[in-house]
């Protein structure tokens, strides 16, 4: 079974958990905002008592070494809201940022607030990324010629993530699951988290991979 992982946003809890993925040999896609860094790190948005912080630019590069990079639009909107000329700037002008910082192919889209329709589906077409994630029930699995769809099953911290990850590995698919670093609020949440990679990676049966990859195999 292979074994995807998505994280959004370009937080700053990410520094700890690309190092905690690198621990455990685990790959990842990353669903980065080019539009949302500036050179120093700045505030997010609340989440409860906790303040979020993003990433400084200078950051970016070095943090995510190793992993692939997906958009996650420019400045995250509703892309849905938007003009055509917006959208397509949310769209293709993210790509074209992050390819120029990563110094290599941006392959995959990330919908903001899963917002998706027919015009932000053609526009993510014509900016030539050639995978998407879509939150919803199910693995990964091929939608237009491209770019391909994958579904994902569950959030990282789903209550029921070894249920669905037990009935992927059944039906010998793909399991997608996604988050956001600033979900693991506190110590125990991290070390829960820990043993739940582990455990992925001593798996035999499961294979982490990444998106991009799996559309360069087919």
């Amino acid at each position: 079974m292979k074994v995807l992982q998505c994280w959004d946003d370009g937080l700053v809890d990410d520094i700890r958990l690309t190092d905690l993925l690198r621990r455990h040999g685990a790959r990842a896609a990353f669903a980065l905002n080019p539009g949302l860094y500036g050179p120093e790190r700045s505030f997010g948005w609340r989440a409860g008592e906790w303040e979020v912080w993003r990433l400084a630019l200078p950051e970016l590069a070095c943090v995510y070494d190793g992993f692939e990079i997906a958009s996650h639009a420019l400045t995250h909107p509703y892309l849905t809201d938007l003009s055509p000329d917006r959208l397509w700037e949310e769209v293709a002008e993210s790509r074209r940022r992050l390819e120029d910082l990563f110094q290599k192919p941006v392959r995959g889209f990330c919908y903001p607030f899963n917002a998706v329709n027919g015009a932000v589906r053609q526009a993510v077409r014509a900016a030539g990324y050639a995978w998407t994630r879509e939150d919803g029930e199910g693995g990964g699995e091929p939608g237009l010629p491209a770019p391909r769809v994958f579904r994902t099953a569950c959030h990282a911290l789903a209550e029921d993530f070894w249920s669905r990850y037990d009935a992927a590995r059944a039906r010998g698919g793909a399991f997608f699951f996604w988050g956001h670093s600033c979900d693991l609020e506190n110590e125990a949440m991290w070390r829960d988290f820990e043993r739940k990679i582990a455990a992925i990676s001593a798996d035999p049966e499961a294979e982490w991979c990444d998106p991009g990859d799996i559309c360069e195999s087919v």
